[in-house]
């Protein structure tokens, strides 16, 4: 495997991942890889950026689990932490949340600023009928259904909806068919979605836990990164019916901003290519304390383009409008808050009775923009001085005028945005007279979860295809579930273990919706 040549346009979690797959179990010489990335940083959606001074950013963050998350485990066994010598990142992960350990006492707050008792879901009997109707129906009878068309306006009230919708992103009118996937793949949390107690976290923020020490060690081995880099155009041949990769085509920005020369780079049919396609953090937009965020689409950052072009005439990979055709449909916001002090973290800690770490996300129910914020153990960034303190949050509903501030989330202001959080826990403005707020506009953000046919989105390794692989959120990967982690990592591990011939085995989804005492636990809380 030696001599063969693999090269991965995009630079987020899977193209890493599918890297670091080919070195260990391929024996892939790491000189031999190329990753092409858009932006100056690797990490795609895993990000984290800023500084005290200026306010950190993130986009947001991906639930993990210990239970599930096969293969990112699988990988992170693997990778050296950057701290602590000896110890993987799956080592000092574990480490970091047998110590701060989740169990949230607030995970819903009402208008009136009181914490609501979520022992109970909230089920009738026909909620509980109709959520067993969908679990049980096969993808083929969900089709293209929406969530809505399953379930009855009632049961978008009850307290179950509004701690598993914000936990994962779903809105009414997602896909049936994911709403389902994540029905059985977390059913583990269905018995514990009140205190959030299965839910584990990394030591830092995701980009510093995850994508700086898988980084560091694919610099290790060798792997070439060309950042600042956008591949335009994968050309394509056919060699006995099937898509062969014979070249690459590319512009790299200098380090004044300015565009490159195009280059095209030749592609041998015996080398790989892997391609990150969609993004949904693509044409991601900030705000500050004194302004909102521009309002950006695919048409102003042209991330979906090489998709679109790969695509057509060609259904077997995927159909790209299927996921990125209704902004409205697919966007909210999310904002990241720096403080040079610790006020506003104590008065949350003595409302929530959780110390930073260890509560989640707290979600006013209530919310106009079904706000939701979460306090993380501090630092929360690497080399974070102490004293500053960061939090995140994110709404919803960006669309909808605010209880407190008589503007659409997507209108305000960080600023305004701290203004409509401390009416709903009726705090003193003073707690935040050292905030700094960053809003961040997502257009595509939950684009992944658009009500899709079979065969929208591609196989990692299309049936025709001789070395083209494709590893993002918006592939099919059977019974897992996109918007995590976990989803890209496995479609790398197949992509890679596929086209190398690895003999080692993918490591498999555990069923634990098949055990009898998930199940029995399940349904003594869907009647509690």
């Amino acid at each position: 495997m030696n001599n063969i040549k693999a090269y991965l346009v995009g630079g987020g979690i899977g193209s890493l991942a599918a890297a670091a797959f080919m070195i260990r179990d391929a024996n892939v010489a790491g000189r031999n890889i190329t990753i092409f990335e858009s932006m100056p940083l690797p990490g795609g959606s895993l990000d984290g950026g800023g500084g005290p001074q200026h306010g950190y950013t993130l986009r947001g963050g991906r639930m993990l689990t210990t239970d599930n998350y096969e293969c990112t485990w699988d990988l992170f066994k693997s990778i050296p932490s950057l701290e602590h010598q000896g110890q993987s990142v799956f080592d000092e992960t574990l480490a970091f949340n047998e110590q701060n350990k989740s169990h949230s006492q607030a995970r819903l707050v009402d208008r009136n600023r009181f914490r609501v008792d979520v022992r109970s879901m909230g089920f009738s009997l026909q909620d509980r009928i109709e959520l067993l109707r969908l679990a049980d129906a096969d993808e083929t009878t969900l089709g293209s259904s929406a969530i809505t068309d399953w379930l009855s306006p009632e049961f978008f009230e009850t307290k179950f909806w509004y701690m598993w919708a914000t936990t994962f992103a779903f809105q009414p009118w997602h896909s049936a068919v994911e709403f389902k996937r994540y029905l059985h793949r977390f059913m583990l949390e269905f018995t514990r979605i009140e205190t959030l107690a299965g839910v584990k976290r990394t030591v830092y923020n995701q980009y510093d836990s995850f994508v700086r020490p898988l980084w560091h060690w694919l610099r290790e081995q060798g792997v070439n990164v060309l950042v600042d880099t956008v591949v335009s155009d994968i050309a394509l041949t056919q060699r006995d019916g099937k898509h062969v990769v014979s070249a690459l085509h590319y512009r790299q920005r200098a380090a004044d901003g300015q565009e490159g020369a195009p280059q095209v780079l030749a592609v041998d049919a015996d080398d790989l290519v892997f391609f990150q396609n969609g993004s949904m953090t693509d044409a991601s937009s900030f705000g500050s304390m004194d302004s909102a965020p521009p309002k950006l689409s695919k048409h102003d950052s042209g991330g979906w383009a090489l998709w679109e072009k790969l695509a057509e005439g060609r259904p077997e990979f995927g159909k790209p409008a299927v996921f990125n055709s209704t902004i409205a449909q697919s966007f909210w916001e999310s904002f990241t808050v720096t403080l040079q002090d610790d006020k506003f973290f104590q008065c949350m800690e003595r409302f929530s009775g959780n110390r930073a770490g260890t509560g989640g996300l707290v979600t006013f129910k209530d919310s106009n923009w079904l706000m939701s914020v979460v306090l993380a153990f501090q630092p929360h960034f690497a080399g974070q001085p102490e004293g500053v303190t960061v939090f995140w949050g994110y709404g919803l509903h960006p669309d909808r005028i605010g209880n407190f501030v008589a503007k659409s989330m997507t209108e305000c202001s960080g600023r305004e945005i701290l203004q409509e959080l401390c009416g709903h826990l009726n705090f003193e403005p003073e707690v935040m007279a050292s905030a700094n707020c960053i809003p961040c506009r997502m257009p595509y953000i939950t684009s992944m979860f658009m009500p899709r046919s079979h065969g929208d989105r591609p196989l990692p390794v299309p049936e025709n295809s001789k070395n083209l692989a494709f590893v993002s959120q918006f592939v099919e990967v059977p019974e897992d579930v996109v918007f995590t982690v976990e989803y890209s990592v496995r479609a790398a591990q197949m992509a890679v273990y596929q086209l190398l011939g690895v003999e080692r085995q993918v490591p498999p989804v555990h069923h634990y919706d098949q055990s009898v005492r998930v199940r029995f636990d399940t349904l003594l809380k869907a009647f509690e």
